[in-house]
């Protein structure tokens, strides 16, 4: 866990943090995968990292990027992760359009219909699995979220269909509680495929949901609590999103 002072500074040391582990994946084996998620905070990384000159290390043409959830909505929508990560970001460094996999629109091939378009993009994962690789998705190397107040991640929300789920990678969420209503999302077992997962959060709204995830609850009532890394779990908070935190766990 790093705690940072300032939301600002958060964004800008998680955008460094980023540039640094993206250039070790790449030295060690050529190309790296990502997972963005959206979301004030999830945004304001992206935006840092246009910003950061360290970002010109990075190989951008060697890099898969991935969403963790998405709003059903048309393309290009200002409402949508990914409508917003390319304007934060993506517009403003070389990526390869061929490595950038957003998920469906609600105007796109699959037409208004999340199941399908929820299908077309577990089919791409699973395409995308390595012979080693053995759960429902591709090992990411990084899978960035962001925590709602309530405890979610992605678009899996305590109590919801989408947190029972043990076997699909993605599936659609109906009846959100923040809107709009209509998503698409990774499971839990997806998101537990990366090898290292990051959950970012700042503000004092999500103090409590991160002080019930950090102290054990379970993952049906905080699902923030069942995202975890192969190999690494790391929490990169603000003050204001650690205050509830006991002194025990922010010395972990």
């Amino acid at each position: 866990m790093v705690v940072h002072a300032t939301p600002e500074v958060l964004a800008a040391a998680a955008a460094a943090r980023l540039v640094t582990r993206i250039v070790d994946v790449q030295a060690a084996s050529g190309s790296a995968s990502l997972v963005l998620t959206g979301g004030g905070i999830g945004i304001a990384v992206l935006r840092a990292l246009a910003n950061t000159q360290a970002a010109t290390a990075v190989d951008w043409r060697q890099l898969d990027i991935y969403w963790g959830d998405e709003r059903f909505l048309p393309n290009g929508d200002p409402e949508r992760n990914d409508t917003q990560a390319r304007e934060a970001l993506l517009d403003r460094v070389d990526v390869d359009p061929a490595r950038v996999h957003p998920m469906g629109t609600s105007d796109g091939p699959w037409g208004d219909d999340p199941d399908a378009a929820a299908r077309a993009y577990e089919d791409l994962l699973l395409s995308r699995r390595r012979p080693e690789d053995r759960g429902p998705a591709p090992s990411f190397d990084i899978c960035c979220l962001g925590i709602g107040e309530e405890g979610h991640v992605a678009s899996v929300f305590p109590s919801s269909p989408a947190i029972y789920e043990t076997e699909r990678a993605v599936t659609a969420v109906r009846g959100s509680p923040k809107p709009p209503p209509t998503r698409i999302t990774m499971t839990l077992p997806a998101i537990r495929c990366a090898a290292e997962v990051w959950l970012i959060a700042s503000g004092p709204a999500k103090a409590a949901a991160v002080m019930m995830a950090l102290r054990g609850a379970g993952e049906v009532q905080v699902p923030a609590a069942g995202a975890t890394g192969r190999r690494r779990t790391l929490w990169l908070l603000d003050r204001a999103a650690a205050a509830k935190l006991p002194p025990e766990l922010l010395t972990r």
